[in-house]
Order: C-alpha cells, then sequence, then structure tokens
C-alpha cells in the first residue's frame, strides 16, 4: 500500500513542481505536462510521460497493482530533480537581458536607419 500512496504523492508532487517552477496550471499531470512540453528537455519529458500515463491507473485500487513502482519512482526522481534545478531568478534575469538586448537592437538598427537617410537627404 505504501508503493502506491508514493507514486501518488510523486505525481502530486511533480504537478505541484511544475505549477511553481514552469506556470503551469492544470489539475492533472498529463494536461501540465504537455503544456509545458517545450520548456522540458526531451528525456525528462519522456519521463514526464511515462508518469502522466500512469496517473489514471494510480487513483484506481485494482489497476494500482499493475504499475511498475521502479520504473515510475525513477520517473518521478528525474522530472522532479530537473524541475528543482530550475533557478527562477536566473531565468527571469535572462528573459530581462534579452529584452534589453532585443530594444538594444531596435534602437542601433534605428540609428542606423536615420544616419542612412540623414546621410541621403544632405544633412550630414
Amino acid at each position: 500500500m505504501t508503493q502506491e500512496t508514493d507514486i501518488q504523492t510523486q505525481i502530486a508532487q511533480t504537478i505541484q513542481l511544475l505549477r511553481k517552477k514552469l506556470g503551469v496550471k492544470d489539475k492533472t499531470l498529463i494536461a501540465s505536462v504537455r503544456r509545458a512540453k517545450r520548456r522540458l528537455p526531451r528525456n525528462v519529458y519522456k519521463q514526464a510521460m511515462v508518469l502522466a500515463q500512469a496517473e489514471p491507473m494510480a487513483e484506481h485500487p485494482k489497476l494500482r497493482l499493475v504499475l511498475d513502482g521502479p520504473k515510475l519512482e525513477k520517473a518521478s526522481e528525474e522530472v522532479q530533480s530537473h524541475l528543482n534545478a530550475i533557478n527562477l531568478a536566473d531565468r527571469r534575469l535572462g528573459w530581462f537581458l534579452s529584452f534589453l538586448g532585443s530594444v538594444a537592437l531596435g534602437l542601433i538598427a534605428l540609428a542606423a536607419l536615420a544616419m542612412i537617410v540623414l546621410r541621403w537627404r544632405g544633412f550630414i
């Protein structure tokens, strides 16, 4: 009985980590993983899908007995370790620096275009 509740708690913990780290707000693991697909590495996504496909079976008392416990535990550990390694402050800083870089590139392009037009019109 402890193995079954462990799988259910690991699935619940994975859903909570997806909400906290990636901002995915779905109720089931399969919907959360599908929404976060592009933000997860391929191997982590596959392990998360293994967990997600086991979620409906883990809720059913008789089907719970057919689940491969060690495989699901390994998948859960891999997904949770990846999600725990995500640094939210670093992601925000990276987004902000990318935004500033885009703005700077736009301003440089605008200044170059203005210089070309001024030169062409004979003002420089």
